[in-house]
């Protein structure tokens, strides 16, 4: 059966609740979004990104019966037994034949015709994509496919999700944020390196983020002058090689806070807003780790983001979005708030949790959405996984356990035919912890972590010799 927040999504993208969907979890759109644009200096972050092509397994437990979803990869057929044995409907899965661990899955779609054809049939009896973000990339995925889009153009996609429109859009709506200034020009760029001196004179601590940064990339803390300078030179040397004088950044002061927070909303292409839900987000260095549920927050905070949230939808329908957005907000010492840290005109990690906190997080529950790194020898197969930790997993009839929400960045990163002796690769368990209490919550996240130690462990072992 399709959850309220899948139906709500669809009557969204296409007007109407029972539409034909195909999703596309293209994680870190905003790498092509970022194309052509002036910035910090990125460096290469080694098998992470292989990792993050794999979360588009995410996508099918967003998809309902009857949907579909474009996989880089087989599920692990066990995996998807217990999935189903939650009672959950998977949707039909649609495959690649090749595909490239760097590459996204839209990229790998685009060089599969069995897929392509098999969307373009789709899209004669009236499917449509919805994709995790919308950039040149899925526009040119559909028109090859001749299937539509359930998204604006990507022109609009980008625009509304850089971090310049943010911070704009909240000093026109007189919105709270901290101290800043946006740069589209290396003269704006001059002018907040200036301003941000002499708050670095006064003791504070400033944040240079590029435009359409993700996941801790494109974001410096930056202490003293000497450090603001050194950037402020690599971004000119930057753009002068470009031929621009163009750059894609805001400055602004770094603020102390209590929390971090994450709520969505929903615009339809009626233009109505829905308020979803808010989340506390757990976050490290800029990268997103996990969500606490429900948010420790007030009603007056609550109402603040609901009312947030209706004037945001109104100014973004108005430029012609429409989908989910999730926003980054913060609670300061004093429990006040920033509603607006940064816009996310997208699917979330949040939106894939939906389904789930609807099904089995119920109004007395407390749930940890986490994210456990593990580093195995050999690859980790699921059946081996839940018969050691079968008695950890959540169980419907008590209400408790672990939810495993992605399967596939556990092996993401294994590297291709027979492992060299004391070679090893990282991945990621993905998963959603619920308890009846936070206490429990936490001592359960705690065994989970020691027993899933266990289990990597145990794949090392058997490579040594």
């Amino acid at each position: 059966m399709i959850g309220t927040f899948t139906g709500r999504l669809k009557t969204a993208l296409t007007g109407t609740s029972d539409a034909e969907l195909v999703f596309l979890g293209n994680f870190e759109v905003e790498d092509q979004w970022a194309r052509g644009e002036t910035g910090l200096p990125r460096l290469g972050f080694g098998s992470g990104n292989v990792i993050v092509n794999r979360m588009d397994e995410f996508a099918l437990l967003l998809a309902g019966k009857g949907d579909h979803v474009v996989l880089k990869g087989e599920p692990d057929t066990d995996y998807l037994s217990h999935l189903e044995e939650l009672g959950l409907d998977l949707p039909r899965i649609l495959v690649v034949e090749r595909q490239d661990p760097r590459a996204t899955v839209t990229q790998d779609a685009l060089e599969d015709r069995s897929v392509l054809c098999e969307l373009g049939r789709l899209g004669a009896r009236g499917g449509v994509v919805c994709a995790h973000g919308i950039s040149e990339l899925e526009e040119r995925l559909a028109e090859r496919a001749g299937i539509p889009l359930a998204a604006p153009p990507a022109a609009i996609c980008k625009a509304v999700n850089s971090k310049i429109y943010s911070r704009r859009l909240a000093d026109e709506l007189g919105i709270r944020q901290s101290r800043g200034w946006t740069c589209a020009s290396l003269a704006e760029l001059d002018a907040a390196v200036e301003a941000a001196r002499a708050l670095l004179a006064d003791g504070r601590r400033v944040v240079l983020k590029d435009a359409f940064g993700v996941s801790g990339k494109g974001i410096e803390v930056v202490e003293d002058e000497r450090r603001l300078d050194r950037l402020h030179r690599m971004i000119h040397s930057r753009a002068r090689k470009a031929g621009t004088d163009r750059v894609g950044l805001v400055v602004e002061e770094w603020v102390a806070k209590r929390a971090d927070l994450n709520y969505q909303f929903t615009v339809g292409r009626d233009a109505r807003v829905h308020f979803d839900f808010v989340k506390e987000a757990l976050t490290e260095g800029g990268v997103h780790l996990g969500h606490r549920i429900p948010a420790r927050l007030t009603e007056r905070q609550t109402a603040e983001l609901t009312d947030t949230s209706a004037r945001l939808g109104g100014r973004l329908a108005g430029e012609g979005y429409f989908g989910v957005v999730g926003v980054d907000a913060m609670i300061d010492p004093d429990g006040g708030l920033y509603p607006i840290v940064e816009i996310n005109a997208r699917h979330n990690m949040s939106t894939y949790q939906a389904s789930l906190q609807e099904a089995f997080i119920g109004s007395g529950s407390t749930a940890l959405v986490r994210r456990y790194p593990v580093r195995l020898g050999a690859p980790l197969p699921f059946g081996t996984l839940h018969r050691a930790m079968a008695d950890l997993l959540f169980d419907p009839a008590r209400g408790t356990g672990l939810l495993i929400n992605n399967y596939a960045t556990v092996n993401a990163a294994a590297p291709p035919g027979e492992r060299a002796p004391g070679t090893g690769f990282d991945g990621r368990l993905h998963g959603v912890v619920v308890a009846d209490s936070a206490g429990r919550t936490a001592a359960l996240d705690d065994e989970i972590g020691r027993r899933l130690a266990a289990v990597a462990e145990s794949t090392r072992g058997e490579g040594r010799g």
